[in-house]
């Protein structure tokens, strides 16, 4: 099995961003349905697909197993970028991988 190379980059906490506009955490989550249900368009391989949805969800030291077990390569700390061992480009958007410091906070 490959290890994880040299120019994959260990993983960090997204820096806080902003949504354009507040969103509730319902609209964060359906926005984040609708982006893991599209990734099988954006090419690339679905179990890679999967590992960095698992990867997103987990938090920072299981998501590090996550992707040095399937051999992602972490071009952004962050993991807005990331490569497979043949090449295959995924791009996560923020908003899979953190909530906006705009989020509205539910009573």
């Amino acid at each position: 099995m490959m290890r994880r190379s040299d120019s994959s980059k260990k993983l960090k906490k997204p820096k806080p961003w902003k949504h354009t506009q507040s969103i509730t955490p319902a609209q964060l989550k359906q926005m984040r349905e609708e982006f893991w249900d599209t990734t099988p368009h954006y090419g690339g391989q679905k179990e890679i697909w999967d590992a960095l949805r698992a990867a997103a969800e987990a938090d920072l030291a299981l998501a590090q197993t996550i992707v040095d077990s399937a051999g992602i390569i972490v071009t952004n700390s962050d993991m807005t970028l990331c490569y497979d061992e043949r090449g295959a480009k995924y791009e996560l958007p923020k908003y899979v991988l953190s909530e906006p410091t705009n989020l509205i906070r539910e009573k």
